[in-house]
């Protein structure tokens, strides 16, 4: 892969240099940014991983998680991308060291040179836990100490969002290097800032020592090491180191998180705390490690399956000068894992040549005692292979959230179910996802849970639609109250006249009642004003029929009282109207009189009648006379005519002609 990738341009920008590193997921090489001509580290994904989504996705995390955090002890990243199936991350390039090359070559270092080391380490640990992650993967391997000494923490590919808890394996793998993996990750597959506390407690332990603090045969043997060991003082491995940085170690080591610094702050403030506290002697002493067991890897004090060892309980060096070989916390003294398959010696260290026990019964009593050591040897094996299969295939182990969304509801459990994580069902309206498809899962697919966890599944109820209800008929102000617990709301709100409906009533609505709409839509009503009035028009002295057609067009009907003469208003017109002012509603009625002229009479028949009973006849009546005489009066003064004749009907006050002779 080195020499196919040794001189290619990557993104048209980065020129391979030369091959500088392998790691889990990806190599790293020397490359010359070709925009901003400077050196940098580019790390290529490896090409079996660059397929995986859930590493790719992974690896550019390191990016954004790295391009967060601004500071002088943290390797910068520049740029991140892909390039042909090649998924690169540009970083930093820091020449140096890394711790580990560091404590291979020189541990272990003086209590000055620790501290100072460490130090840097966790203030860039300061700055991850203030934007709110943990590194998870804090490992000398992830600590470059430049060549003027200036120390960097790199590789924030496991980098997590505190408050994500997120576990530290992913279908029964651990992630993170196990040997510096803290027991709440092993035990129960969460990490928080006292977890990257712990690792780098054992960075500490390591530059003290020269050796890892938790070892084992295999990394199951390790990760149970973790859980059921506990971390001997480094001074019983080095004389020379001082009793305070023990203290320091066992507090940043402890098996429970609550015992720890809660913080790398509070970790860096005990730290120069110590160092103040230091004499120049005591922080610049070098000392030689002591002598360590054939397979070197005792670090581990023994404990039981229920004792932890407290900073109070740690060997001291006063201890570890003056006392007994058989009383002291002994390098080769390993955890239950470490035991695990190593040869039990009849005359081992433990037992000693006296001469107040022969060798001959020294020797029945072992032969008597060989058999619960077998039988704790199969115990651990047990606890180990037991331990592996629990953080791994067992219930201990982790695994990751799959990818569901878009997916029906029961297709999304079922593949849950196959992944061991229980579900919980909460429905949501979905504009864009029919009902029953999976709108998003919590946490994300990709996420590492322990197994048994409950995720949750949003499921569309599809389309949030209302039934608009019934406001017609119902008064104005009773509208909110049956729109609001359907999620609508009143509109618009106009009014019109009604003949119908009474006054402060819902006329109509708009949408329709019925009609499925949006939540938030408004309902827009025409509420009532109640019954239009009408000014009531003037129809006296009109004709009957003008009279009628003026009255139907204001909307009022025509109800015709009793005819009645008049002397004043000719026949077929309205004498009176009822009412005659005002205002009416629509179809109500106005009462019409209309005039049958004045009162007619007959005239009588006064021929032959003297003029004077002819004269009292007709004004009896009513009626008017004209007397003529063409003769004279010098006759007998009758009437011998007249006109209009005899039984002419005539109006009252008609003039009677009459000739007298």
């Amino acid at each position: 892969m080195a020499d196919a990738l040794v001189g290619r341009v990557i993104d048209g920008r980065y020129r391979i240099l030369s091959h500088l590193a392998d790691g889990g997921m990806a190599s790293v090489y020397v490359a010359l940014d070709g925009r901003l001509d400077r050196e940098v580290a580019l790390k290529i994904m490896r090409p079996g991983l660059a397929t995986d989504d859930v590493f790719v996705e992974r690896f550019r995390a390191e990016a954004r998680s790295a391009a967060r955090l601004s500071h002088p002890n943290v390797v910068a990243v520049y740029d991140q991308g892909e390039d042909d199936g090649e998924v690169f991350l540009a970083m930093e390039l820091v020449e140096g060291k890394t711790l580990r090359d560091v404590i291979h070559e020189e541990a272990p270092l003086t209590a000055r040179e620790s501290l100072a080391i460490l130090e840097p380490i966790l203030l860039a640990l300061c700055a991850a836990h203030a934007a709110g992650m943990i590194h998870r993967d804090v490992k000398p391997e992830n600590v470059i100490v430049r060549r003027d000494g200036e120390v960097k923490v790199a590789d924030f590919g496991l980098a997590r969002a505190i408050t994500n808890q997120a576990a530290t394996s992913q279908t029964g793998v651990l992630l993170g290097t196990v040997s510096y993996l803290s027991p709440e990750q092993v035990e129960r597959g969460v990490a928080d800032t006292r977890s990257d506390v712990y690792a780098a407690g054992l960075l500490l332990f390591e530059m003290l020592t020269g050796r890892k603090a938790v070892t084992g045969g295999t990394p199951i043997q390790i990760a149970y090491n973790h859980v059921h060991g506990s971390i001997v003082a480094p001074s019983t491995l080095v004389p020379g180191v001082p009793e305070v940085l023990d203290d320091l170690v066992a507090r940043a080591t402890a098996v429970e998180p609550d015992d720890r610094f809660e913080s790398a702050t509070t970790f860096v403030t005990a730290l120069r705390e110590v160092r103040r506290g230091l004499t120049a002697g005591e922080l610049d002493r070098r000392a030689a490690a002591v002598g360590t067991d054939p397979a070197g890897t005792a670090v581990l004090a023994p404990v039981s399956s229920t004792t932890q060892l407290s900073p109070a309980d740690r060997p001291r060096r006063s201890e570890a000068a003056g006392a007994p070989e058989r009383h002291r916390t002994r390098p080769n003294d390993m955890g239950a894992a470490a035991l695990a398959g190593r040869p039990v010696h009849e005359d081992g260290p433990a037992l000693e040549h006296t001469a107040a026990m022969p060798i001959e019964r020294r020797r029945r009593r072992s032969a008597r005692r060989r058999w619960p050591l077998w039988l704790a040897g199969l115990l651990l094996v047990g606890g180990v292979s037991f331990g592996g299969w629990w953080f791994t295939a067992g219930p201990g182990g982790s695994t990751l959230v799959p990818a569901v969304v878009g997916q029906p509801v029961s297709q999304a459990e079922g593949e849950l179910q196959q992944a061991a994580l229980s579900t919980e069902l909460v429905e949501e309206f979905s504009e864009t996802r029919a009902q029953g498809v999976v709108l998003r899962v919590e946490p994300g697919a990709g996420s590492e849970l322990g197994k048994d966890s409950t995720v949750r599944l949003v499921v569309s109820k599809g389309k949030e639609r209302y039934a608009v209800p019934t406001l017609t008929g119902s008064k104005v102000g009773e509208t909110g109250a049956a729109l609001s617990p359907l999620n609508l709301r009143l509109g618009e709100r106009s009014q019109a006249w009604s003949e119908t409906v009474p006054e402060g009533v819902v006329i109509s609505q708009d949408p329709a009642a019925g009609e499925s709409v949006k939540r938030n839509t408004a309902v827009s009503v025409v509420v009532s004003k109640g019954r239009r009035p009408i000014e009531v028009p003037t129809v006296t002295g009109a004709t009957l029929d003008a009279a009628s057609a003026t009255l139907t067009k204001a909307g009022l009907t025509v109800q015709r009282g009793e005819d009645v003469n008049s002397d004043t208003v000719p026949a077929g017109q309205v004498v009176s109207q009822s009412p005659d002012k005002g205002t009416l509603h629509q179809g109500d009625a106005v009462k019409l009189v209309v005039s049958k002229g004045p009162v007619r009479v007959q005239v009588p028949n006064v021929v032959d009648q003297p003029d004077a009973a002819a004269d009292k006849a007709l004004t009896d009546l009513g009626l008017k006379v004209d007397k003529q005489y063409p003769f004279g009066d010098l006759f007998e003064k009758k009437v011998r005519a007249q006109d209009p004749a005899a039984g002419t009907p005539v109006p009252k006050g008609t003039t009677i002609h009459l000739t007298i002779v």
